[in-house]
């Protein structure tokens, strides 16, 4: 499952059970994303978290770091899920350009919960294609 931070939404995706295809879930109120991932966990299986780590050019970390620390041990003590990271560079600009390029109208391109949800796709695709290259 990846996850797409953010101080008031997060958005979700999760893959098919080969592993290849990353598909949004949801996107949910930062304040009930712990409820919301608790209770989808009661339902399916999920075998790590790939959190979505902001980067700046020089690669160094950007954005809620701390809440991004938090998040992690979070995760970890609640769910006993591993969390890895994955690089966010970009993403929400290439999610709002694939909303674009879909045919989304630009009242939907102005649902940032619509670009959480495309954002968290992109970072699960990626980390995927990145694993696979590396197997």
């Amino acid at each position: 499952m990846a996850i797409d931070y953010g101080l008031k939404r997060t958005g979700l995706a999760i893959t098919d059970p080969e592993q290849l295809i990353a598909t949004g879930l949801a996107s949910v109120a930062t304040i009930e994303l712990m409820d919301y991932m608790a209770q989808y966990l009661k339902h399916h299986e999920v075998e790590r978290f790939v959190l979505g780590e902001p980067r700046r050019m020089d690669n160094s970390a950007s954005g809620p770091g701390p809440q991004l620390a938090a998040l992690v041990k979070s995760l970890e003590s609640t769910f006993g899920l591993p969390v890895d990271r994955m690089d966010e560079r970009f993403t929400s600009k290439i999610a709002a350009r694939s909303l674009v390029e879909s045919g989304v109208k630009k009242s939907g391109r102005r649902d940032k919960g619509l670009v959480d949800l495309v954002s968290a796709t992109l970072i699960l695709q990626s980390y995927l294609e990145s694993r696979n290259r590396k197997s």
